[in-house]
């Protein structure tokens, strides 16, 4: 069930979306005012959390890869989603969702069906349209430009409910600072002043919080140590400061650990894995059937350790389950294949 739900007033959780290319780096350089993400970048293979302030209110900005980006697989993609909820729990206050305004393409009208799908068909009541331009763009212009000139933009804008910013793709430009943090502030305060949540990012935080519980058991006797150790050295007020800040530390850092590490990640990782391993099995067999049985045999072999590769990304699923196994060489199914009926002539048999 999506719903909305009351939070703290002091952070902004933002989640920023791309369709494609560098508007939703571009976008969280601007957002933060330093540059996160290099201005060439187009692409990242693993959600990111960043923390900062937008006109001086302090906000969270997370950023997974983009919805179109075709150089992840399906079930990595997959996994990513549900690391980017991970790190926005207990659930944005708003979704920013970038698009360059010179390049607006057929999947960027389609990008607020796939967020229902991803998010939930709430969560587009919860966002708003941020329009990257180039610098030498006037005020006047930008305005005509989105309002009045191209119909594409409007048309994009309304599946938004009609909320929409522009920024500069220079982050160094702070002049629409104060005016984003009002509008985002007033979408916010309209739906009841609470942050996004639905089923699944209640699972992410449910998920997080069991495995900053198992992480502080396991590191208790460290932690006591630490502590004994403090007592030798300090007393009074300076013991109870660096009691404090330790603490502070020891609980970021297992948080940290727990929004990239726990029980629902490892779940999906281990799900593609497995999902890889039996339709590249049956790929192989069918494969191999040109070959008579043993074909079958051997590259159903071959496609199973190849689709359990490819399909649920072993190499980071077996990083992930378990650290101390060292994951198996990829084998590549296409050079095998061509090898194997491509390479050489094959002689006719005759009766």
């Amino acid at each position: 069930m999506e719903k909305r739900k009351k939070g703290s007033a002091i952070e902004l959780r933002l989640m920023v979306i791309g369709s494609s290319g560098p508007s939703q780096f571009l976008l969280t350089n601007a957002i933060l005012g330093r540059k996160e993400f290099t201005k060439d970048l187009t692409s990242i293979s693993s959600s990111l959390k960043n923390t900062g302030e937008l006109a001086g209110r302090r906000v969270m900005v997370v950023n997974g890869p983009n919805i179109y980006d075709k150089d992840i697989s399906r079930v990595k993609r997959k996994v990513e989603q549900r690391k980017s909820k991970c790190l926005c729990i207990p659930g944005p206050h708003a979704f920013l969702v970038a698009f360059d305004m010179e390049k607006i393409s057929p999947n960027d009208m389609n990008t607020s069906r796939l967020m229902k799908q991803r998010f939930g068909r709430q969560c587009v009541r919860h966002s708003m349209v941020l329009l990257a331009y180039d610098e030498n763009m006037q005020d006047t212009e930008l305005e005509d430009k989105v309002l009045k000139t191209d119909w594409h933009l409007r048309e994009l804008i309304e599946k938004y409910g009609g909320r929409f910013h522009v920024f500069n793709k220079n982050w160094r430009d702070r002049s629409r600072d104060r005016e984003l943090l009002q509008k985002i502030e007033l979408m916010v305060a309209s739906l009841g002043g609470g942050y996004f949540s639905s089923r699944t990012f209640q699972k992410a935080e449910d998920s997080v919080k069991k495995e900053e519980k198992r992480l502080r058991k396991q590191r208790a006797s460290e932690i006591e140590k630490v502590w004994s150790t403090m007592e030798n050295h300090y007393v009074a007020e300076e013991l109870y400061s660096k009691k404090e800040a330790f603490t502070a530390n020891m609980s970021a850092e297992i948080k940290a650990k727990a929004e990239t590490e726990n029980p629902w990640l490892r779940t999906s990782l281990a799900r593609g894995l497995g999902t890889g391993l039996v339709v590249g099995a049956v790929m192989g067999a069918l494969f191999g059937s040109i070959e008579g049985p043993g074909g079958m045999v051997l590259y159903g072999v071959i496609g199973g350790a190849v689709g359990g590769s490819a399909g649920g990304t072993a190499q980071v699923a077996i990083e992930h389950i378990n650290n101390r196994v060292a994951p198996p060489a990829r084998l590549n199914f296409n050079s095998i294949f061509i090898n194997r009926f491509f390479a050489a002539p094959r002689t006719l048999q005759h009766d």
